[in-house]
């Protein structure tokens, strides 16, 4: 169990500081209003560090159903664990989005726009173009997971000292490309947000774009399965 905890946890901590990030910009009458996609670029990337540093000893701080992935197709992990690490992270986007509407509840009550709303909880596209965003998607998370191939202990992980690294990679994946789709790269970061805004008592919220719901999964899918064949391929190499 205490593996399935640290991947809770962790991914908890990711969406705890990096939804935490959109709503401090997005919402009304917060300190960091209009704060601007450096900031948020920023915080997603603390969310990431300081989620890896916490579950790195514990279950190897997967903390995204596309590494987990990326790891079994690459003979890094067993298989049998899939199941419950993906469960882990789904949880932990639901906590950590929970506890982020609890720290801002007033200010999600004082914002009247439902887009904005939705926006701190799951990902939108800048320009909705169905397949064009399941690519972009797919191309972020292909970055973040052959990095964390090239990371990751075989038996485990990431390792604590990799915290900092692969928070260094989401952070130039947000600056570089995560202007298109919100750079979800990872399908429990806005399955389990999106479903967490369907269910709470938000004020004047709008729908859940359950319409969307698909393209952040696929495309970190399509990356994980890209990545491992990628790194596969160079690895005949050496």
């Amino acid at each position: 169990m205490n593996p399935f905890f640290g991947e809770l946890f962790g991914t908890a901590i990711i969406l705890l500081l990096g939804g935490g990030v959109c709503a401090n910009v997005s919402l009304n009458k917060t300190y960091g209003h209009n704060g601007g996609w450096i900031v948020i670029t920023f915080g997603w990337a603390i969310g990431v560090f300081t989620g890896v540093l916490f579950a790195a000893p514990i279950s190897g701080a997967h903390l995204n159903p596309a590494v987990t992935l990326a790891l079994v197709l690459a003979d890094k992990f067993p298989v049998a664990l899939l199941p419950a690490y993906f469960t882990a992270q789904l949880l932990g986007a639901m906590l950590g989005s929970g506890m982020v509407w609890l720290a801002y509840k007033k200010h999600f009550d004082a914002t009247t726009d439902g887009d904005t709303k939705l926006g701190v909880f799951c990902t939108a596209p800048s320009i909705r173009s169905y397949w064009f965003n399941v690519l972009t998607e797919a191309i972020g998370t292909m970055v973040l997971t052959i990095a964390v191939l090239y990371m990751a202990a075989p038996e485990v992980g990431l390792g604590a000292l990799n915290a900092l690294p692969v928070a260094f990679v989401v952070l130039g994946i947000g600056l570089s490309l995560g202007g298109a789709t919100g750079y979800a790269i990872n399908p429990a970061r806005d399955l389990g947000p999106r479903i967490m805004h369907f269910f709470l008592p938000i004020p004047n919220k709008r729908n859940s774009d359950w319409g969307y719901s698909w393209v952040p999964i696929l495309g970190p899918a399509l990356g994980a399965v890209s990545a491992t064949a990628l790194y596969l391929i160079l690895k005949s190499f050496n």
